[in-house]
């Protein structure tokens, strides 16, 4: 399918209007499964692919650079595949031993083990997975400027960012001439909108911040598989995340989306991640997905043109 690449932010970066979670990676989809999705992935023409440091250090017996590490090997069979792709990744979440937030020292290390799981010599964009309030904003920022002086890191990111702290490391970066933040991975979906749109939202249109959501399935809720209490033991993801969704407001998406679906024939899960993607200022949601099925969906969604709203 041909893909249309967006620049993400003001930056130079040409990503594509959908963004591979890499969560799952090393957790739900093993390494054969992984390689698999992530050579999909490439051959449909898509090029942003979105991973953490931390993933997955949730799961039993994991330790976090699951992820980082699958990728690596994927990269490591070369074919020009690292040449085809966008690197996203993450420091800030507690990878224990005291490896936590976002002070220089810690940053610089993370860079370095992330970029050694990662067998590469450069990440594309380097995101702060959450905010760190007893660090110093300028202190974060000069250091990520620095990985950006050394070539180690090309372009800057915020995640799990509220808007006031947001704005001002877009002021501190403008006031100190240092690379600055040019996308915010949020929480977004149909059912979690308020938060993005009543602050955040008007804040990257009016900055040019790319925006890269995460759950736009909202952990594979919206896709209709889980209905009642008893569903969430379909998944290791669902057993953990969709019991928020389960109540009156949740189930009337649902409903919405399955009207939507009689009557256009699709999914409600690739209405539901196309409605995101129609979003104002929306660059690049991810998706995540654990099979070449789920992968077709993904792909038929990213073709589809929503004519009316949900």
């Amino acid at each position: 399918m041909s893909v249309n690449y967006r620049a993400l932010g003001r930056s130079s970066l040409k990503v594509s209007p959908l963004c591979l979670g890499g969560n799952v990676f090393g957790w739900t989809a093993d390494e054969k499964t992984s390689f698999a999705l992530l050579d999909a992935w490439v051959d449909a023409g898509f090029n942003f692919i979105d991973t953490a440091d931390v993933y997955s250090r949730w799961a039993t017996g994991h330790k976090g650079g699951e992820s980082e590490n699958v990728i690596g090997r994927w990269l490591a069979q070369g074919g020009g595949r690292r040449d085809k792709v966008v690197i996203a990744t993450k420091v800030g979440m507690d990878m224990g031993e005291g490896k936590d937030g976002l002070a220089p020292a810690r940053i610089r290390q993370a860079v370095e083990e992330s970029l050694k799981r990662l067998q590469t010599d450069r990440i594309d964009l380097y995101q702060a997975h959450r905010d760190d309030e007893n660090t110093p904003l300028e202190a974060t920022l000069e250091a990520f400027g620095e990985l950006v002086k050394q070539g180690k890191v090309r372009v800057l990111g915020a995640s799990n960012c509220k808007a006031a702290r947001l704005a001002e490391a877009l002021a501190i970066s403008k006031k100190k001439g240092l690379p600055r933040y040019e996308s915010l991975q949020p929480l977004y979906n149909l059912y979690d909108r308020a938060v993005f749109e009543a602050e955040l939202q008007p804040l990257c249109l009016k900055e040019e911040v790319g925006v890269i959501s995460f759950y736009a399935l909202a952990a594979g809720f919206l896709s209709g598989k889980y209905r009642k209490a008893e569903d969430e033991g379909k998944s290791a993801r669902g057993k953990n995340t969709v019991g928020k969704y389960l109540n009156e407001r949740g189930l009337k998406i649902l409903a919405a989306l399955d009207e939507a679906a009689k009557r256009t024939g699709e999914t409600p899960a690739r209405l539901a991640i196309a409605w995101v993607m129609s979003r104002p200022g929306m660059t690049s949601p991810i998706v995540s997905a654990t099979s070449a099925a789920q992968m077709d969906e993904i792909f038929k969604a990213a073709r589809l043109k929503l004519d009316a709203p949900l």
